[in-house]
């Protein structure tokens, strides 16, 4: 399905009715609607599909709705990646919302700083308590940064909200994860994208996020460790991998990597990394973390 607008606002989503209106009202509210709202359904059994028909039906703002089988949301991911035609797109996650002129800035960004020599824009999540930006501004003279560095050289280490060129996300093979595991983080895609590129660092709210106490991935990381170990283990392979990461970032992804790989019993843990001897030099460091995780996970 084409579409002549900029911006693609997709939305995975499970079992969210109770979240998803304040989304779909914040978008309703853009002083900007060059843009689309894609919301994936990974099988919800709540009132999502019957919600979802009711905003259609208003023909407010442009709405596509594609449900699935559920299977984490790593593969929502997949399915929105598959269906997606604007230039940009950006995800807002079910429990979160926009402020009302943050469409409107990533169309003035990318109209004035588009090129081929970026992956996309990078803008602030902002807390919905406290209206601050989670982990602070970027600095002022920081027009521009590659998103791994972001981290590792220490300028920003708060959540952030990604805007993708959607031709960089197309060309990345789709995410490939265990049918016993939901939590395969879709990070695992952008860092990839990013890898190569720089993004243009805008000091503007593009996103309010709330954090869900029970269900979100942030409040509940230390069960996801437990619970999907292969995925994470996939994830801190690949993040060794990258061009971008250093010595000092990799002795911590090493830490993690033998932690999870050994909750999960993985045999060829060290054929599995690209650092297989840091993973080994590691390896003490990790046991103690893997039982550290396993105490976590219970509450």
């Amino acid at each position: 399905m084409s579409s002549n607008k900029l911006l693609t606002v997709f939305t995975p989503t499970y079992n969210r009715a109770h979240t998803l209106t304040r989304l779909y009202n914040s978008l309703c509210r853009q002083s900007c609607k060059d843009f689309e709202w894609l919301v994936i359904d990974d099988g919800s059994t709540d009132s999502t599909t019957e919600l979802i028909a009711s905003f259609i039906s208003e023909n407010k703002i442009p709405v596509r709705y594609i449900k699935k089988e559920n299977g984490g949301l790593h593969t929502g991911y997949n399915t929105a990646y598959a269906n997606i035609s604007t230039e940009l797109n950006v995800c807002i996650d079910s429990d979160d919302f926009m402020p009302e002129d943050a469409v409107e800035i990533i169309r003035n960004t990318w109209s004035k700083r588009s090129s081929d020599n970026y992956a996309g824009i990078t803008g602030l999540d902002y807390y919905t308590d406290s209206n601050k930006p989670i982990g602070g501004f970027f600095p002022e003279n920081l027009k521009e940064a590659y998103l791994l560095d972001l981290y590792i050289k220490g300028i920003h280490r708060g959540d952030s909200k990604q805007v993708m060129r959607t031709d960089i996300m197309k060309d990345l093979p789709p995410m490939i994860g265990y049918s016993e595991e939901k939590n395969f983080n879709p990070i695992y895609l952008i860092l990839q994208a990013c890898d190569n590129l720089p993004v243009i660092l805008i000091n503007h709210n593009l996103c309010y996020v709330e954090y869900q106490p029970y269900d979100s991935m942030s409040r509940s990381i230390w069960r996801q460790y437990f619970n999907s170990p292969k995925s994470f283990a996939k994830l801190r392979a690949l993040e060794m991998g990258l061009k971008r990461s250093n010595f000092l970032n990799n002795l911590r992804l090493s830490v993690h990597y033998d932690a999870v790989c050994f909750l999960s019993k993985e045999k060829s843990w060290l054929l599995n990394t690209p650092k297989p001897f840091l993973a080994l030099m590691m390896a003490p460091a990790g046991w103690i973390l893997s039982l550290i995780i396993k105490i976590k996970a219970k509450y």
